[in-house]
């Protein structure tokens, strides 16, 4: 009897370790889908010549919203804002997944200081020397590297209004933007912030609970100072303040609280700051104090647009997952992820992989990473999957983070395997295939846009969100996926 004990014990350890499992799940519908080469490849090519022109303007541009929120924000991808630098599309894509490395690292590094107990009080005071230049020391609180924002709204911070592109964030709380005067400003699309010019400019005190709520602050003359640094070494250091924020040019929200940052350097270009759309006290959700929000991101090659929308309700259709939430840290948004399925074939994610009490593990849903992640174990097992169906296409080198790619050059349309999310309340969400299967060249080399990570967070990317309405009950704890809803 001891023995068939010990020997049950040993198998039920053996299962919580073991790699991902798979199985064929039956009636799982088309094993297989079709993708139209041409048509990405001309997207590719158009990025470059769109912009030999100069940067255009977006002002005019109207976004139709898909619910009655009183609340509606546009939505713009990052090169309809400010042209790229990059020569070609491989160069662009080699910078793109540089910067989205240095933004899973930050969000990786938050998770760490989380799950082992890192506070504000284990945080070394700022002495009065270091308050002059506003050089706070702190640690690295996680948000976006801002070089990796892919997708802008349009703000009007202040009264009167000055309307600014800001970068939209799920995987940060604290809203911001460059203000003058400036003593080390990076170059953005729009006139810097002058809060002299705003009737509506508040600045905190230090006793203030906004103050409070910071990761990490400072007091100067009774003036509550912020910073916030990155995982690639950006930062903004200023004073927290409150201000008004209109939407669409009309409706507004009063006493937001907002870093003036006088002190920003990194890869922040173009955007004037960034909207912390996190689950913390700080985000702009939750001042506003509204119960859910939703974003559609377009095709972060196109020209078009969509919106960021708050208390709208998720469309009937859409595909909803439990919406969880990390004790050790409020900021981000998991989603209960049991599985992917490649072809019908389920791999199960490992038992191992999810959130635990101590605050590790999991997965979440950002908007600021491009590429989704998965610990690596897992990943193998979804990369050999999707091999195992591309077998009659013709392979190509990998390209920095991505092993798995294709020479698609001669190829008008390809048959691949479908690829779906699965969550614990039984639905899933089948991924359009220009979702996994991205160019990163114009010549025709696609590569799976999946790659490993060492890191036990998991991450679902906006490129896998594309074309998506994401939609957040706050009310209900639900996250929603609603195809073609931008």
């Amino acid at each position: 009897m001891e023995n068939l004990s010990s020997a049950i014990l040993f198998l039920f350890a053996l299962f919580l370790v073991s790699p991902a499992r798979s199985r064929v799940i039956p009636g799982d519908g088309a094993r297989t889908t079709w993708f139209h080469v041409p048509s990405s490849i001309q997207k590719s090519l158009a990025v470059f010549p769109a912009y030999s022109q100069g940067e255009r303007s977006l002002d005019g541009q109207k976004q139709r919203s898909h619910s009655s929120s009183a609340f509606s924000l546009p939505l713009h991808p990052r090169l309809s804002v400010r042209p790229t630098s990059e020569r070609d599309y491989k160069s662009l894509t080699l910078a793109r997944l540089e910067r989205d490395s240095a933004r899973v690292k930050s969000l990786q590094t938050r998770l760490d200081l989380a799950v082992n107990g890192i506070s504000r009080s284990d945080l070394k005071p700022v002495g009065e020397e270091e308050l002059q230049d506003e050089k706070l020391e702190g640690p690295i609180i996680s948000g976006t590297s801002q070089g990796s924002g892919e997708y802008f709204s349009r703000v009007g911070i202040g009264n009167p209004p000055s309307e600014v592109y800001m970068v939209l964030d799920t995987g940060s709380d604290v809203n911001w933007l460059q203000c003058s005067p400036c003593a080390d400003c990076y170059q953005q699309v729009d006139p810097i912030f002058d809060p002299a010019n705003s009737s509506t400019y508040s600045p905190l005190t230090c006793d203030a609970k906004q103050c409070r709520s910071l990761q990490i602050s400072e007091c100067r003359n009774n003036t509550c100072l912020y910073e916030v640094s990155y995982g690639d070494g950006s930062y903004t250091v200023g004073d927290l303040a409150t201000e008004s924020v209109t939407f669409g040019g009309s409706a507004s929200v009063n006493g937001v609280a907002i870093g003036c940052g006088h002190s920003n350097e990194g890869l922040f270009v173009g955007a004037a700051g960034l909207i912390g759309l996190g689950g913390g006290p700080l985000s702009f959700p939750s001042q506003i104090n509204v119960s859910s929000f939703s974003y559609c991101l377009v095709d972060r090659d196109s020209d078009s647009s969509s919106t960021l929308e708050f208390d709208s309700v998720t469309p009937p259709d859409a595909v909803t997952a439990p919406l969880v939430r990390n004790a050790k840290l409020d900021t981000f948004y998991y989603v209960d992820l049991t599985g992917v399925s490649v072809a019908g074939k389920l791999i199960d994610m490992p038992p191992s992989l999810n959130l635990k009490d101590n605050g590790d593990g999991g997965v979440i849903v950002d908007s600021g990473t491009a590429v989704t992640r998965l610990q690596t174990d897992f990943y193998d097992s979804v990369r050999d999957e999707f091999v195992r169906g591309t077998g009659h296409l013709r392979g190509a080198g990998g390209v920095a983070l991505f092993d798995t790619c294709f020479d698609l050059s001669n190829r008008t349309s390809v048959e691949v395997p479908t690829v779906s999310f699965h969550f614990s309340n039984g639905n899933k969400l089948q991924l359009p295939a220009e979702n996994y299967l991205i160019p990163v060249d114009s010549s025709g080399t696609y590569c799976f846009a999946f790659a490993p990570s060492s890191s036990s967070l998991s991450i679902i990317g906006n490129v896998q969100q594309q074309g998506t309405r994401v939609s957040f009950d706050l009310a209900r704890s639900l996250i929603g996926f609603s195809a073609h809803k931008c």
